[in-house]
């Protein structure tokens, strides 16, 4: 798909029809999420891929119990063929930093005005939205509530922080979210040039 037209087709997809993503694609997601820059190329993300039905259940169960599901329309993206969770590692990057072609030796996190690893995860994470619009799929990047039940369900390691999770997959038909309605804002409300 041409550059410009991924990015226009890219948005949130909120319902799913429920079949698998071809592994090819899958394999892809994930390499290009690799492709992103990161700081000092510390690398420092980790992907966990579900595709099988019984871990994406699991995941559904540890990041949204039964019990808070009620009658949300939210069940849509339930039937996603894919679910990616992008992790950040902050200690790689100070370790990373502490290499001889950094000059810091402390690891002391203060000298990041802001957290890269979260920012390169996030890169990684645009990258595999991209990746999925250009193969002709949808996907959701939500927030998870229950982040230490999601960890412990997978055995994601301490150091490893989800910043979210991606569902993938055929899209259905879904409503537009009501955020929609406020309408991008122009160009000329956020872009300045020369000075602000």
């Amino acid at each position: 798909m041409e550059f410009q037209r991924v990015i226009e087709r890219r948005r949130m997809v909120r319902s799913f029809h429920d079949r698998p993503v071809a592994e090819a694609v899958v394999e892809r997601i994930l390499s290009n999420a690799t492709r992103a820059p990161s700081a000092g190329f510390s690398q420092g993300w980790g992907f966990l891929a579900l595709t099988e039905p019984a871990d994406r259940e699991r995941f559904w169960d540890a990041a949204w119990p039964r019990g808070e599901r009620g009658e949300s329309n939210r069940r849509g993206v339930m039937r996603a063929g894919l679910i990616v969770l992008p992790c950040a590692n902050k200690q790689a990057y100070l370790d990373r930093y502490a290499e001889p072609d950094k000059g810091w030796t402390d690891r002391d996190e203060d000298r990041w005005p802001v957290p890269y690893w979260t920012v390169d995860t996030a890169f990684a994470t645009m990258t595999m939205l991209l990746t999925v619009a250009d193969e002709g799929l949808g996907a959701l990047f939500f927030g998870l509530r229950h982040e230490r039940d999601v960890k412990d369900a997978f055995g994601i390691p301490a150091e490893l922080e989800p910043i979210g999770a991606i569902a993938a997959g055929h899209a259905a038909a879904d409503e537009p979210s009501l955020s929609l309605s406020r309408g991008r804002r122009p160009a000329s409300a956020v872009i300045r040039r020369r000075r602000w």
